[in-house]
């Protein structure tokens, strides 16, 4: 399978966003990419209050937009995240679309950012709801487990989709230029190593209004934890072949994934004290 990151810098302009998002999904996709994930937030990326008045349905023009470019290009399409209305609070919501243009599993962000960085405080769950449900799909016979930028710190996460058959993770993100220069490639690293699995992390680069800063650098990373594509600064895509069978033999020489002792981790019982 060809897969591809996209790389954005949105902002609170809704058409120009969607429109730099459909020329980076059909330029990756004569790239041959039939994978192609875009990043956290791609159409709308501001405050927390214009992100709650430009929430949207599942049927509003991002992902009708999205379900479009699948169907026309014949692509599994990873439609980021974008803030979607509920009737409540709007949930921070990641679509992935087959290539005749089908809805095939939505998830919600579990993990609210709610830090302070480079001394800009977040509060996501201030005009968003946390997701309470685990995601992974079926993706062109393998299995797509379904994550969100801030839940890459959370590797009970990645472990848990590992037990519903995962064999690759995709992480839009609008991942922070203060976090990221240190934290981003070594927790994709990470979590590709230690689940065996490709890890696709489509991030946010540059600045939006009011205070963002996203470090860019997404990149497709191999069961191996070797970085297969990158794209470092500026709007783009970057391309990698996944090679599932080496990802068997991986499994298969070097079995951590099927040596893990789970019972002993769930009984919680101490011993000691």
């Amino acid at each position: 399978m060809r897969a591809a990151v996209v790389q954005i810098n949105s902002g609170a302009d809704r058409a120009r966003n969607l429109e730099v998002a459909g020329d980076l999904v059909r330029a990756a996709a004569a790239e041959r990419a039939e994978f192609i994930v875009l990043p956290e937030k791609w159409p709308l990326l501001a405050d927390g209050q214009t992100l709650s008045e430009g929430a949207e349905s599942l049927e509003g023009e991002a992902i009708s937009a999205a379900r479009g470019w699948a169907s026309e290009l014949g692509v599994h399409l990873l439609a980021g995240s974008f803030t979607r209305s509920t009737g409540g609070m709007p949930t921070n919501s990641s679509v992935l679309i087959s290539p005749t243009g089908e809805i095939v599993a939505t998830y919600d962000k579990i993990h609210m950012f709610d830090v302070e960085a480079g001394g800009v405080e977040y509060r996501e769950s201030d005009h968003e709801t946390a997701g309470d449900t685990i995601t992974a799909a079926y993706l062109g016979g393998q299995r797509l487990g379904m994550t969100i930028c801030y839940d890459l710190r959370f590797p009970e996460l990645y472990r848990a989709l590992l037990d519903l058959g995962a064999t690759l993770y995709s992480v839009p993100s609008a991942f922070t230029a203060a976090t990221g220069k240190d934290h981003w490639e070594v927790l994709l690293r990470a979590r590709a190593i230690e689940n065996q699995a490709f890890v696709l992390a489509a991030n946010q680069v540059g600045t939006a209004s009011p205070s963002y800063d996203s470090w860019g650098h997404s990149m497709i990373v191999g069961p191996w934890g070797e970085v297969l594509a990158e794209i470092d600064s500026g709007e783009g895509f970057a391309c990698a072949d996944l090679d599932f069978e080496q990802q068997a033999e991986i499994r298969a020489k070097l079995p951590a994934v099927r040596h893990r002792r789970t019972h002993l981790f769930k009984e919680g019982t101490p011993n000691g004290s």
